[in-house]
């Protein structure tokens, strides 16, 4: 069965990629790539599929498509929509975590660059579990064994003064 990293290694290796630079791209070790592209480049698999791509024909129009006219009527209207203004970035804002709540939430930039900001912005905005420091997370280490333990340490006894007499 052809699995996916094969047939990545197989695309690579069509598109002019040396065996081990196409076993890395397929995701393997960079260690192991060379013994394993000369390896894949052996697997009946690999080979059938880098054959019945070989041999598939794609079609082509004489006429380029994107020289055309076509008649869209959800594209082509008389009325002209406007779309979202972006904001004017150059120097509007001064907190930093302000302009990549900015860039993320901006419909006209590339979704790429808006999942850019958003990684950018989440260690800020959603600490990691766990995240304290080295004393904090003994003493809560201990708190915890203590209390879930039989053995653990008894609670001091409580002291009642009685100035009675």
């Amino acid at each position: 069965m052809l699995t996916a990293q094969k047939r990545k290694f197989a695309v690579a290796l069509m598109s002019g990629m040396s065996q081990k630079d196409a076993a890395v791209k397929a995701g393997y070790s960079e260690k192991s790539a060379r013994s394993k592209g000369s390896q894949l480049a052996k697997d009946p698999e690999v080979i059938a599929f880098i054959e019945r791509k070989k041999k598939e024909v794609i079609e082509t129009d004489d006429v380029p498509a994107c020289r055309q006219d076509v008649y869209t009527p959800a594209v082509n209207t008389t009325e002209k929509n406007d779309a979202p203004k972006a904001p004017a970035v150059a120097g509007a804002y001064d907190d930093p975590l302000k302009f990549l709540m900015a860039v993320m939430n901006d419909a006209t930039e590339e979704i790429d660059v808006r999942k850019d900001a958003a990684k950018a912005m989440l260690p800020y905005i959603h600490p990691k579990k766990g995240e304290t420091g080295k004393k904090e997370a003994r003493n809560a280490a201990a708190k915890a064994a203590s209390g879930a333990s039989k053995f653990g340490a008894m609670a001091p006894p409580k002291l009642v003064v009685n100035n009675k007499g």
